[in-house]
This record gives structure tokens, sequence and C-alpha cells, in this order.
């Protein structure tokens, strides 16, 4: 299985960390923050990992050809759109590496392994988003509310009565998903504002206009947190001890070595 790592922009409410790195790159107790979800795959379904790239993209290369874990091929796509477009041109570009299904992931997302085992074992619709849940939203969440399983929308201005989630920036597609979102984010991009647009945009697109084509799996009480701004900094330290405690990053896979 394939997965799709978003990480062409610069990251700049992560400013000062990303003056002069992508955000993907920034470092979290002593690793790269893409190293920590390379760690995080290896060993599961995955088996080659696409970083599209834009921001500093030399940079992620020369990191991305430094960490090959065992059983996991990892390779870069560069997005030339990225001083002007949103992760929906990004993931656009990463379409046909996703025809045969996959997951799509941000670049600031970090996550346990249990994670992406739970996506992976649940999964039943041809797009799922991987939600949280919590006792009270920020704005700035990425909020879904659902029917059951169903998702029905999804997007940060959903009202606090509407909200039964949050997505984690992860999603895993079917190779009918694949072909769903590829149609949903051609008809978003031909908005006037298609290439600023995030690439959820097409997933609520897909939900509200094909109702049981996307899927929602639960994550609650497991690892995860998003690195967006220097207040998440703290967060993502405590969340990787408790992954240097874990079998899975003690161990590491066998060729990745630190890039940076």
């Amino acid at each position: 299985m394939k997965a799709v790592i978003l990480s062409a922009g610069q990251g700049r409410r992560l400013l000062p960390y990303t003056a002069n790195l992508p955000k993907c790159l920034v470092p979290i107790s002593g690793r790269p923050l893409l190293e920590w979800q390379l760690r995080s795959m290896a060993g599961s379904r995955i088996s080659e990992v696409v970083i599209v790239s834009g921001f500093q993209s030399q940079a992620v290369e020369v990191c991305a050809a430094r960490m090959q874990p065992d059983g996991l091929n990892v390779r870069v796509l560069f997005n030339p759109f990225f001083t002007v477009s949103d992760n929906l041109a990004s993931l656009y570009l990463a379409a046909d590496e996703l025809r045969d299904g996959g997951l799509i992931l941000n670049g600031d997302t970090l996550f346990e392994p249990a994670v992406l085992e739970k996506l992976l074992r649940e999964s039943q619709a041809p797009v799922n988003v991987t939600i949280d849940r919590k006792a009270r939203y920020d704005d700035d969440d990425m909020k879904v509310q659902t029917d059951g399983l169903h998702l029905c929308a999804i997007g940060k201005t959903l009202s606090s009565a509407e909200t039964s989630g949050e997505s984690i920036g992860m999603l895993r597609l079917t190779p009918e998903g694949a072909a769903l979102m590829k149609s949903a984010m051609e008809t978003v991009l031909r908005g006037s504002d298609g290439f600023k647009r995030w690439y959820l945009s097409a997933v609520d697109w897909l939900a509200k206009n094909n109702y049981g084509s996307v899927g929602t799996v639960s994550i609650e009480g497991l690892g995860w947190c998003e690195v967006d701004c220097p207040a998440d900094m703290t967060k993502a330290e405590t969340l990787v001890r408790g992954f240097s405690a874990s079998r899975n990053h003690r161990q590491g896979p066998g060729r990745l070595r630190p890039a940076v």
C-alpha cells in the first residue's frame, strides 16, 4: 500500500522553527517530524511513501534519501506551484500515485503506530477519515459532522451543534475512493479559488454529494498531535517520548538514520 504525505508548504505558523526548514523537517526530540512519521508506518501494510514537497524541496529530498526504512520505499514529488496553491493542488499532483488506493497524511501529523493500524483495520467506506473526539473544539480544529460512521461535512466553520469530532489529518482510500476523490478534486479545482483550497474541501464536497462514500474511523484514546504552531511543540515532545518507550520506535527501522 502507498502513502502520500503532503509537505509542500513552509508552515509559517510554526516560525521561527520553519525559517529555513520545511515543517516536516522540524526536529522533535532530536529527529525530524518526518522520521517519526516513517517510524510509525514501518512494519505496517505501507510499502511506499511519496512526499509531496515544495518549500526547501532539496532538503526534503536529501532527508528522504537517508530515511529508507526496511520494507519502506521513500521518494519525493515536487509541487512547483506550492507558492501559489494550498494542499488540494499538492494532492491532485499525486492523484495517480493513489489510483490503487492508499493513505493520505498531513506532513504535520504525529501519530503512534496504533492509530494507523486502527484506520487500516476498520476502514469500510471508499474514503475513510480518521477522527478524534474531545469535550471542546477550537476555531482552528478541522471539525467533522457525522451520521453514525458516515461523514456528512468537514470544515473549520462547523458550529458546535454540528460538530461530532475532528479530523486528525489522515485518510485511507480504496481504489474506488481514489477515483471518487480525483473527480471531486477536479470539481473543486475548477472553482475560482480552487488553487487556494484545502484537499478536505474535496472530501466535504464528496460527503455532501455522494452520501455514504465517506466514512469515519475514530481513534479516541490513541496518541497523536498536530504540529502547527510553536505551542504544539511541547505536546509533540511529550508524545514522542512515549514513542521512544514503545517497541515499535525503540527498535526503529533497519536502515533509517537521522538526516538533519
